[in-house]
């Protein structure tokens, strides 16, 4: 008999809960995304349709629409580059962190996903005991005084999601998944960024030092020339001295360089995940590298789809939105339904004998009355934490634009720049090697030659400087535009 009662409950459990769950509601706001800004182009004036000139090697076209690729690092044309790319994406500990985060978060989901299902729980509990049967009524039917009891039990207990609070919570939780998962994506891109812009400087930089070290040359032989025409009294002592000063300033210029250059080298080693004492060999030349012929232009709607910080910004806004539904589930009635099923028995072999069994079905209902407003208060600072989602998501959105804009301005102004920067380095070096036949000849003094190799030795090492900003702000016009990551493919 107390079978069949225990299979008639079980079943009509199940229907309330089935009713329960085709009955139940999320309460809440729904997520709708944000309203972004969307303007018809990137740039006030319209950007020309390529920058740079094809004599110079310096040509860069602009294809309106294109999207990043995604390995938009191969695109500079150097093996070594890409393989100092690939080895910080295996290796730095930055990736490794980032990664975990969302593997964290993701089972962070797949933990309150359970809740949408009952829990069951066994237990088996055996116990010595000795009754007081002189002073109290015995505790089993026998009289024993000494007995083992033997227990065991089946509980099920289950939370109908009447009003959505598990499901909102699901729902915040993927949404912080989403965040995680963007940052991943924005920490491969920034990653892969300051690989490249670290080896265009240590490139440029030891362009810069055999710059300034054949300048120190090229000093010392204009000293020689003008101890010994001082010798023949053809050059004065002021001559001499003047010399002696520009040799001392090119030699003073150069630890300077070296130390920037060994500390570049160094951020490289941390960047693929080594030790800068580990590291090897990992320099580039600036001839080396090749600036990308084409360059991707997105629409504005692309961007808004592909850059992992306005996507973290509005999977933030889907969390907030979800937290409003989470507190408004809380000023709800909340329901719970719980059973147990289970025999007890002097004997092992006897715990589940009709005489021995036990069950229980307990439903509970239970609803906050009065909390002096503290639910009502936790709801609205959850509707002010959305507002506030919404206000980041449009800022990031339009700094995203900012970015963008900033960096074509700069793209075109670098070519000028680049441009004018080779233009005197001819000039200079022509006026320089002129000058410095003239110094043999005994046509000119010191004083013109010093000059001559000064503005010669600024305008080469400007001309490096320009080319490295060149490739620099390539590189951000890529990160600008998104870096073209596959939203958490990295993650698989």
């Amino acid at each position: 008999m107390s079978r069949r009662l225990l299979a008639t409950c079980g079943r009509r459990v199940g229907i309330f809960v089935l009713a329960t769950l085709v009955a139940s509601c999320a309460v809440g706001p729904d997520y709708h995304r944000p309203s972004t800004p969307s303007p018809d182009s990137l740039t006030r004036a319209p950007m020309p349709s390529s920058i740079g000139t094809a004599d110079t090697n310096d040509a860069q076209r602009f294809t309106q629409g294109e999207s990043v690729p995604r390995d938009w690092w191969h695109a500079f044309n150097s093996p070594s580059l890409n393989d100092l790319v690939e080895r910080a994406r295996a290796h730095n500990p930055t990736i490794d962190a980032a990664q975990a985060a969302l593997r964290q978060a993701k089972e962070d989901v797949a933990a309150q996903r359970a809740s949408y299902f009952p829990t069951l729980q066994a237990s088996y509990s055996p116990s010595r005991q000795r009754n007081a049967v002189g002073t109290i009524s015995p505790t089993l039917t026998s009289g024993q005084t000494y007995y083992t009891l033997h227990t065991a039990q089946l509980s099920v207990g289950y939370v109908p999601d009447v009003f959505g609070l598990n499901r909102r919570t699901v729902e915040s939780l993927s949404a912080q998944a989403d965040i995680q998962r963007y940052q991943l994506d924005a920490t491969y891109l920034t990653l892969a960024a300051n690989v490249v812009n670290a080896a265009v400087q240590a490139a440029s930089l030891r362009a810069q030092i055999a710059a300034t070290q054949a300048t120190i040359e090229a000093d010392a032989r204009a000293l020689s020339i003008l101890q010994q025409q001082q010798a023949m009294g053809g050059a004065t002592g002021l001559d001499v001295a003047a010399q002696a000063a520009a040799l001392a300033q090119a030699r003073q210029n150069l630890p300077t360089l070296q130390k920037q250059l060994e500390q570049t080298r160094d951020l490289l080693a941390v960047l693929i995940g080594e030790p800068p004492s580990q590291a090897g060999n990992v320099d580039l030349d600036l001839d080396t590298l090749q600036l990308p012929s084409t360059l991707p232009l997105s629409l504005p709607a692309q961007i808004i789809r592909q850059r992992p910080d306005v996507l973290a910004a509005e999977a933030q806004v889907h969390a907030a939105s979800a937290e409003v539904g989470i507190a408004v589930a809380n000023r709800l009635p909340q329901f719970s339904i719980s059973g147990q099923y289970g025999g007890s028995s002097t004997q092992f072999s006897r715990m589940f004998t009709d005489d021995n069994l036990f069950w229980g079905l307990t439903g509970t209902v239970s609803q906050t009355l009065f909390d002096f407003g503290t639910l009502k208060h936790h709801q609205r600072a959850a509707e002010a934490a959305l507002d506030q989602a919404k206000a980041e998501y449009r800022n990031v959105a339009l700094t995203a634009f900012q970015n963008i804009a900033d960096t074509l301005y700069a793209l075109d102004e670098d070519s000028k720049a680049l441009a004018a920067a080779a233009q005197a380095e001819t000039a200079t070096r022509k006026t320089r090697d002129l000058t410095q036949q003239q110094l043999e000849f005994g046509a000119v003094n010191a004083l013109a030659l010093l000059s001559a190799e000064q503005a010669y030795q600024q305008a080469r090492i400007a001309k490096i400087q320009a080319i490295a900003e060149r490739y620099n702000d390539t590189v951000a016009l890529y990160q600008a535009l998104g870096g073209g990551w596959d939203a958490g493919a990295e993650a698989k």
